[in-house]
């Protein structure tokens, strides 16, 4: 039987991680961003650009958001978002990207491998190319 090659894709050079900041830019990733939903979390997620005055390093800037209707206590909220901050930290390559990722109560729970996969897997897809349907203006037929 010959042997064959086998192709492994090259890695992507590591990006760093950033914390999404200002209620401006959470208001532009909600309002262009593409939504990824998974069990674990809803991702809202568009391209890198860079902040206002700022030059063009291709990171990703990311901001997670736990609210008290999701988790009730403050420990919970807080350990919830170090899982999902150290899962993103440790990925070995963020694309440059703006996000949002709003963890449901399942990722306090599950293994730290699975929202690590989960969390790569949902980040690693193509949402640039993907546009938002344009919302449905006033009464129209």
């Amino acid at each position: 039987m010959p042997s064959q090659s086998v192709t492994v894709p090259a890695p992507r050079p590591a990006v760093a991680l950033t914390s999404l900041r200002g209620e401006r830019e959470f208001r532009k990733v909600r309002a262009h961003g593409q939504i990824i939903r998974h069990a674990l979390f809803t991702l809202r997620v568009t391209d890198y650009r860079p902040r206002y005055g700022e030059t063009w390093q291709p990171r990703a800037i990311i901001g997670i958001v736990v609210p008290k209707k999701t988790l009730k206590l403050a420990v919970k909220r807080n350990r919830v978002r170090r899982r999902v901050r150290e899962a993103l930290r440790t990925l070995p390559g963020l694309p440059p990207c703006r996000a949002t990722i709003h963890p449901n109560v399942a990722a306090l729970s599950v293994p730290f491998a699975e929202l690590q996969a989960a969390l790569g897997q949902a980040l690693s897809g193509d949402f640039k190319g993907k546009k938002k349907k344009p919302a449905p203006k006033g009464n129209q037929p």
